[in-house]
């Protein structure tokens, strides 16, 4: 099994002055990356840190944070991603379960959390800080020094100048990477990576990507950003905190050069709305565009053909308990006329199987260790409700969402796809709202692919989709309401859609008529 840390220390080693991180912040060669990760766990296993010693981490993805955090894993402790908006009975559930020794956080964050002033400011705006600086735990603290940071607090930037160089050893099977998912305040559910699942998992997207020394990727997330950094290619940042679809321009300006990137569908659909309406030059060179955390729709995939002719558009599926599992080519999901979202032929190594009642079970190499506190886990249960079209996972919905209408058991993610397909339509998503039987009404929410049809003449657009299901949906999932709506609620980085949201929003409208 791939160890993520002694791969990437070889490639280092390998690379030696050829650029491997660039951001605003910083630019780091490869010897550069590899002395700061080694002299940063040498200075945390100087300053006390022990093997196994949980981090809670909020340093935002920079150079400084990449390197601080491979630092601690490299010393033989975990990185507790932590989340401080979470609000403080979640945050304090969280840390009451991973029990962690330490926490590293933006210097910012402490002088936030620790002034009475700027929390009041931050409740006001809806976000409830923990008060970072009264962790009984040892501090480290990234960027300049501000007041608030606790007293003894290590210096981060010092840490990657410690003299001393840390050996670091081959250790696969070491806890690395702590990831909540989902979960209460009374329950917490968090998802334990080792070094060797998230190497198997990063080396089967590199392969996948076809990404080598010669690549640059664009893009602030790990998954993809470290299988580069592997593989010797150079890895750069956009500004953080910048959401592509927030300014597509500077987004789509920034791949100029760039031979891979990655986005949340949404996002995608922005950055193609500039390139189009030509406020921005298409980016030459751009082969692999990775899109995740959300359905990809077909008029979405349309368009990225049209806009980027020569780019390969990759919608990847998987979860934080194992990623990636399968990929889907715009071209084989485009060509997919059965029900469902195809979601690919699983990756090397990975094995897929249903359960009795259709729900997808996956393993293989990238498959976390298990949920902390609970038993190993040889094998994940996704949640998703799929059939096997030979060797390729077709997914026909979750388990949550199903929708029950009389004897009739509704699962959308059957159905939403071929609704998309339809003349007019760019989005749809079936929810059931509540009847006055026990029963859920099935309501169909639409977006049109012309703004105009959601502001001008929604009723015709309802009345063409209407007349159109037949021939695409069964009949006992009809809906029973068709409704048009300009966007979809979404939540969450990834703009995954907001059924709940959309079913509030829906059920306003009913109670209005």
């Amino acid at each position: 099994m791939t160890d993520l840390l002694t791969a990437l220390l070889a490639t280092c080693d390998a690379r030696g002055d050829a650029p491997a991180l660039r951001a605003d912040s910083a630019r780091l060669t490869y010897r550069g990356l590899g002395a700061r990760i080694r002299a940063t766990a040498a200075g945390l296993r100087a300053a006390g840190l022990a093997d196994g010693d949980r981090v809670l981490f909020s340093v935002r993805p920079e150079p400084a944070g990449v390197v601080l955090a491979l630092g601690i894993v490299a010393a033989g402790g975990t990185v507790v991603f932590a989340d401080p908006g979470a609000g403080p009975e979640l945050f304090a559930a969280r840390l009451a379960h991973t029990a962690p020794r330490w926490a590293a956080a933006e210097s910012l964050l402490y002088g936030v959390s620790a002034w009475r002033a700027t929390r009041s400011l931050a409740r006001r705006r809806g976000v409830l800080l923990p008060a970072y600086d009264r962790l009984p735990v040892r501090h480290v603290y990234a960027g300049r020094w501000l007041p608030g940071v606790p007293r003894g607090a290590l210096s981060a930037a010092r840490l990657a100048r410690f003299p001393g160089m840390s050996a670091v050893d081959d250790a696969a099977d070491r806890e690395a990477l702590i990831v909540f998912t989902s979960g209460t305040s009374a329950a917490p559910r968090a998802v334990v990576h080792t070094r060797g699942s998230l190497g198997a998992g990063l080396s089967v997207l590199a392969g996948r990507c076809a990404l080598g020394p010669h690549d640059v990727v664009h893009t602030d997330q790990l998954m993809l950003g470290l299988p580069a950094l592997v593989a010797g290619a150079l890895w750069t940042m956009p500004p953080y905190g910048l959401a592509p679809a927030a300014d597509p321009v500077r987004y789509a300006a920034g791949l100029t050069g760039v031979s891979h990137t990655f986005c949340v569908p949404a996002d995608f659909a922005a950055v193609l709305d500039a390139i189009d309406a030509g406020r921005v030059a298409a980016p030459a060179g751009l082969r692999h565009v990775l899109l995740g955390g959300a359905p990809v729709g077909p008029p979405l995939l349309r368009r990225a053909r049209q806009v980027l002719p020569g780019t390969e558009i990759l919608s990847v599926y998987g979860m934080t308990e194992i990623l990636p599992v399968a990929t889907a080519t715009a071209e084989d999901k485009l060509a997919h006329r059965g029900p469902g979202d195809l979601a690919g032929a699983p990756l090397p190594g990975v094995r897929a199987r249903l359960a009795d009642d259709g729900e997808l079970l996956v393993r293989g190499p990238n498959l976390c260790s298990g949920y902390l506190g609970e038993p190993p886990m040889t094998e994940h249960a996704t949640g998703d409700l799929a059939r096997l079209d030979g060797d390729r996972i077709v997914l026909i919905g979750r388990k949550k969402d199903m929708i029950i209408r009389g004897r009739v058991n509704i699962y959308p993610g059957l159905y939403e796809p071929a609704i998309a397909r339809l003349d007019g339509v760019a989005q749809a998503v079936l929810v059931g709202l509540p009847g006055p039987f026990g029963d859920e009404r099935v309501a169909l929410a639409v977006v049109p692919s012309d703004p105009e049809d959601a502001a001008g003449s929604p009723e015709r657009l309802a009345a063409a989709v209407r007349a159109a299901l037949p021939g695409v949906l069964d009949a006992g999932a009809l809906p029973d309401a068709v409704y048009v709506v300009p966007a979809i609620p979404v939540a969450g980085r990834t703009s995954k859609p907001d059924r709940d949201a959309l079913r509030t929003l829906l059920e306003a409208r009913c109670a209005s008529r």
